[in-house]
């Protein structure tokens, strides 16, 4: 039988169809790579790992961060600051005197922030976001914004700033602090509602919600006019993410998957509907670590994703443990510990029938009970302040001029605004004082008076101001309007009113400047002195 010739190819133990050289000829050239869309092609990801959960989650965290302190750096000094409106060192001053004159572990303790080793006149962000008095600090983000800062320290590596450190992975302590905090946000949001206005039993509160939510936008002006059944539809819908959602993560990996992405579906809608400050973008973080790296593999480039691979392979697990992972574990297990422990007074407020929102158990808020919304307001008013040149205020020629604040419903051709994450906290403390008393809220009159004295300070967290170029207004007053959506392609929409409005009648009388001095005098309030 003729040997085979040399031209001819032959099946040997490798790859079928292989070449083979025969023998004494030259070597065969080596294969054509592959392409280079084949080349970016990365191995597949295993389930149950989360080295680019942390990526995302981080960065998320940051994100919010970069923005709550923007908030602080360009409103707290005018809000909290040594002239603000209600001063943080005065605050400060009553603790430390509650304490027998003495900043010890007591008072930094029941006060815990670094504004007590600070310049209280050089402190642009006096109070951040750790303000620790309740009447600036009227939400439960900056409670949840803490919570989850707090659990991202324990994602990031403690020795290497790389992305996919090798051998740090993300704990699952960690993820499923994350997970047991976006549980407690929204069981407690739907729990406090079941419990509280009876609107969310009856299926009617969004008939309301949209027009009398603390800064409306665009969006909700049309929302507002949506049919009663597609009202009560929503309600249903909000009831079921916030009361049986949050359980599918105890139903497996699929289960979490699906309710993280529920969960942050749900928050886009709040966001497109409203302007709840960083609220809904921040409530979006914890649900994050309900994807592992199989599910968030396509938010990645090919090398990112053949990195992370390589660190899910055994071999890579199976190596002895770093002196920095040891005590990584040891971080995490005392984490789990100490969420576990600060737990208890949390799940007992959640089954209790006088549930409370927003409120913090232990004085570094590391884990906290939330909730919005428990009751509708089902009209919604507004404090206008006015302002005159007129010598007497009584008199019925008198000219009163508007201030306008950055969002908060004023004017009634102004189209509402749009600025979620950014949040202005003065317009949302007037939505709080509009349905209370100015005897409730006395920061209001503190307002008046810088407003008399026509501080640049103030100004700057208002729209307008009528009398800027021109000399000081003499007297300020609040008036009460009932305010309501024009109905569009009404009358009043045809005119360019987004608003239509009515008087209740005086929020507070005419105030001057010369007559609130004793008023600031027993406050404490440092007198705003005309430029």
């Amino acid at each position: 039988m003729a040997a085979p010739s040399a031209g001819l190819r032959q099946r040997g133990p490798g790859r079928a169809g292989a070449p083979v050289a025969a023998p004494g000829a030259a070597p065969a050239a080596s294969p054509e790579p592959p392409e280079a869309g084949l080349a970016a092609a990365a191995p597949p990801l295993s389930p149950g790992t989360f080295w680019l959960t942390r990526i995302v989650l981080l960065r998320s965290i940051a994100f919010l961060y970069f923005v709550a302190f923007l908030v602080a750096f360009h409103q707290n000094k005018q809000l909290i600051g040594e002239k603000g409106l209600l001063p943080c060192k005065l605050y400060l001053q009553d603790v430390k005197k509650y304490f027998k004159g003495k900043v010890g572990l007591d008072a930094l303790s029941y006060a815990p922030t670094l504004i007590w080793f600070l310049d209280w006149s050089s402190c642009p962000c006096c109070g951040s976001s750790t303000s620790p008095w309740s009447t600036l600090d009227r939400s439960g983000w900056e409670s949840q914004l803490l919570e989850t800062g707090f659990l991202g320290i324990f994602l990031c590596p403690l020795w290497s700033l790389s992305r996919l450190p090798q051998g740090s992975p993300p704990s699952r302590i960690v993820i499923w602090s994350f997970r047991w905090l976006i549980f407690r946000i929204m069981l407690g949001a739907g729990l406090i509602k079941i419990r509280g206005d009876r609107c969310w039993r009856e299926l009617t509160c969004m008939d309301y919600h949209y027009e009398t939510q603390p800064v409306p936008n665009p969006i909700s002006y049309f929302m507002h006019r949506s049919p009663w059944w597609f009202h009560h539809l929503e309600t249903l819908v909000n009831h079921f993410i916030e009361l049986l959602v949050p359980f599918f993560l105890l139903l497996g990996r699929r289960m979490a998957i699906l309710h993280g992405l529920l969960q942050i579906l749900f928050q886009v809608l709040l966001i497109i509907s409203g302007n709840l400050s960083f609220l809904n973008w921040l409530t979006m973080v914890p649900s994050l670590a309900c994807f592992d790296d199989a599910s968030l593999g396509l938010l990645f480039g090919s090398r990112l994703r053949e990195r992370a691979a390589r660190l899910q392979r055994p071999g890579t697990r199976g190596q002895s443990p770093s002196l920095g992972a040891c005590v990584r574990r040891v971080l995490n297990i005392s984490l789990g510990l100490l969420i576990t422990y600060l737990s208890i007074p949390v799940v007992l407020n959640l089954l209790s029938s006088r549930q409370v929102m927003n409120t913090s158990f232990n004085s570094l808020r590391i884990v906290n009970t939330y909730g919005a919304f428990g009751s509708i307001t089902k009209e919604r008013t507004e404090v206008i302040l006015q302002g005159t040149s007129s010598l007497d205020p009584n008199d019925p020629t008198a000219v009163w001029e508007e201030f306008e604040f950055k969002c908060k419903p004023g004017d009634l051709r102004r189209r509402p605004c749009l600025i979620s994450p950014y949040h202005y906290r003065l317009d949302w403390l007037m939505w709080f004082a509009a349905f209370q008393t100015y005897e409730q809220n006395e920061w209001i009159i503190h307002l008046a008076g810088k407003l008399l004295a026509q501080e640049e300070e103030t100004l700057s967290l208002l729209a307008t101001n009528p009398f800027a170029g021109r000399d000081p207004p003499r007297w300020i007053r609040g008036e009460h309007f009932r305010y309501k959506f024009s109905q569009p392609g009404g009358k009043h929409a045809r005119d360019g009113k987004w608003w239509i409005r009515k008087r209740i009648g005086p929020y507070f009388p005419p105030v001057n400047l010369q007559g609130l001095r004793k008023f600031f005098e027993d406050r404490n309030w440092p007198y705003p002195v005309q430029d």
